[in-house]
């Protein structure tokens, strides 16, 4: 049987969240340019507060998508600043070796 450690499960759901939110955010760019029906915000924005910010943030930018709408925009740089604390935090107690 294979075993890995927490930390490559944790790059491993790092990384398909991020690529799940990524995708997510430019289906529902596609699908603003043709009018279609939307991705919910809240799903976009619980993309990114479960892991996917860097993704969000990236798309965001890349694909120049609710990059003005508010409060979606404010909320997403909350949730970055969230995240920036909590890893800080973790570095601080020692958690994670540098």
């Amino acid at each position: 049987m294979l075993s890995i450690g927490p930390p490559a499960a944790l790059g491993g759901y790092l990384l398909a969240v991020n690529v799940l939110t990524y995708l997510a955010f430019r289906s529902d760019k596609r699908r603003s340019e043709v009018r279609a029906w939307r991705t919910p915000e809240k799903t976009l924005l619980t993309l990114a507060l479960v892991g996917g910010w860097p993704a969000a943030k990236l798309a965001q930018r890349r694909l120049r998508h609710k990059t003005r709408k508010e409060p979606f925009a404010g909320t997403l740089n909350i949730i970055g600043l969230a995240w920036a604390t909590a890893l800080g935090l973790l570095l601080a107690a020692g958690a994670f070796p540098v």
